[in-house]
């Protein structure tokens, strides 16, 4: 069975790519530009992995992760933040709000694809 995606990130370019680079690893890929429509996916397609901006024009990734967790749809996806700052703080409020991991901003598609794998093998 095909793994399934969700990126969220509200800057084109970088949606753009990682949808690229995801579906040329062979896996499914749905995208979105806000937190809403980022609940909105989530709920209605359950990815398996779920790449999250941690600052959205509307709503806080943050915030949006935390929602993600308290929906029992999908309390058990794969949620990865993506920062633009790796200090300590930025990291233990992902993982406060139930974010199993990160990727800080510029990053390489390498390792987003490494990273992606890591978490879905």
């Amino acid at each position: 069975m095909t793994k399934s995606i969700l990126v969220v990130d509200d800057e084109p370019t970088m949606a753009f790519a990682l949808e690229q680079l995801m579906k040329a690893e062979g896996y499914q890929v749905t995208t979105a530009s806000s937190g809403q429509s980022a609940l909105d996916c989530a709920r209605k397609d359950h990815p398996n992995l779920i790449l999250l901006d941690s600052s959205l024009p509307d709503r806080d990734g943050y915030d949006i992760c935390q929602t993600i967790r308290k929906d029992g749809a999908n309390e058990d996806v794969t949620i990865i933040m993506m920062n633009t700052s790796s200090r300590p703080i930025e990291l233990e409020k992902g993982r406060a709000c139930g974010a199993n991991g990160a990727l800080t901003k510029p990053f390489s598609l390498a390792t987003a694809a490494k990273t992606i794998k890591d978490y879905l093998t």
